[in-house]
């Protein structure tokens, strides 16, 4: 890819809100980074890519306003830094890394040439402008809440009366057929397996296969574009918007699976993608006397650290998205525990307007210290049960649990 200097500098802008927001006539970005020594916004065009330093940081976010900038933009930070691992910094100023605020990832990684620019993922500046048509949430109480937990690929994929082009996909999950079954099994939620952005692990990949299941998430804001049909030009937003807005006209409620424990940029040893490469000491939670490792609650190789404020911001910035922009009505957190150890999360969700009337399902235990949390959630939280469950599962299927 051709790198160009632009001589055209950008505004000065705002250091909010974090990531890039269209306004009519151009596009604010802003980036945090507390340990960044200088920030590039590259703007790609084909195979040309125009370099726009960040001049402006307040309070360590770089930010900058580009005037003409329209939705459709596609762009990628390079951030300048000291890469010193036992240090905890792993800035490579030459890397395309994606921003963490993205909305719409663009662009295709390839583990055969992970550090190719050519394939590298970028975010697309979008517009959120959309016709609800009066949509509003179902608001059913848990008393009568029944959860049909479901893959948005899997659910629709073999169902004879979808139309074939929609099966596996947003919209083949809100067609008529699939409406009406959630209708006849009796369920008034639907619980969608994660829809963020994911990768397919690199084992996985050099087998031939694919991660299912999508617990390998990368960009919170983002719908993934692998389930959208994408029929007539529709972008993946409008798609996924259009799903919510169709299940909410037939009473059915939209929980979404978060997985905020840790991101595909696993281990030391993984891709540098996004945050590792903008922030690494800050988005992570590194061993204090090893500070070239990671922290490994998830299982997964590493844990964000939502003990930081930035952090916690990103989470909470992304769960109020979901629910204001994306009209969601809750949701159920992967390994919730790693989420509250030495942070703010319980507290902030506490008191959040917008948050706290949505439906907050926590998976109560990861693998790190005093990891098992079960009953350990505030009031306005429910909770996954393996207590119970194990028990109603022997009594019904071995006799050796009794009443």
């Amino acid at each position: 890819m051709d790198a160009v200097i632009d001589s055209i500098s950008l505004e000065a802008g705002r250091p909010w809100p974090l990531g890039a927001h269209w306004d009519g006539r151009g596009v604010n970005f802003a980036l945090f980074s507390a340990h960044a020594e200088a920030v590039d916004l590259c703007i790609l065009e084909g195979r040309q890519m125009r370099v726009l330093p960040l001049r402006e940081c307040s309070d360590q976010v770089w930010h900058g306003y580009l005037g003409g900038a329209v939705p459709g933009l596609r762009y990628a930070y390079r951030v300048h830094g000291p890469n010193a691992p036992e240090l905890g910094h792993r800035f490579d100023g030459q890397r395309l890394l994606l921003d963490p605020y993205a909305r719409e990832v663009a662009g295709r990684f390839s583990w055969a040439a992970p550090d190719d620019p050519v394939h590298c993922l970028t975010a697309a500046v979008v517009d959120e402008a959309f016709d609800w048509g009066g949509d509003a949430p179902p608001a059913t109480d848990w008393a009568d809440t029944v959860l049909y937990e479901a893959h948005v690929k899997g659910v629709s994929r073999q169902h004879p009366g979808v139309p074939e082009v929609l099966r596996g996909t947003y919209a083949g999950l809100a067609a008529p057929a699939m409406i009406e079954h959630f209708r006849q099994l009796g369920v008034t939620a639907v619980s969608l397996l994660p829809v963020h952005y994911f990768l397919d692990e690199q084992r996985l990949v050099n087998e031939g296969r694919v991660n299912y299941w999508g617990y390998n998430s990368l960009a919170f804001f983002a719908p993934a574009p692998r389930y959208a049909a994408q029929i007539g030009g529709q972008s993946v937003i409008s798609e996924f918007k259009t799903m919510v807005r169709s299940l909410h006209a037939a009473g059915l409620e939209v929980i979404l699976d978060v997985v905020f424990n840790h991101t595909a940029e696993t281990d030391e040893w993984g891709p540098t993608l996004s945050f590792r490469g903008i922030d690494n000491r800050s988005y992570y939670r590194l061993p204090a006397g090893y500070l070239a490792g990671y922290e490994n609650f998830s299982g997964c190789g590493n844990t964000l650290n939502l003990a930081h404020p930035r952090v916690l911001q990103l989470v909470m910035d992304a769960l109020r998205y979901w629910v204001e922009v994306m009209h969601v009505d809750g949701f159920r957190f992967d390994l919730a525990a790693a989420l509250t150890r030495d942070s703010a999360f319980l507290a902030a969700l506490r008191q959040d307007p917008l948050l706290q009337r949505v439906k907050l399902i926590a998976e109560p235990w990861d693998i790190g210290p005093d990891g098992y949390r079960l009953g350990g959630f505030l009031p306005g939280w429910s909770e996954w049960n393996d207590r119970f469950r194990d028990d109603v599962r022997a009594f019904w299927l071995s006799g050796e649990a009794g009443v």
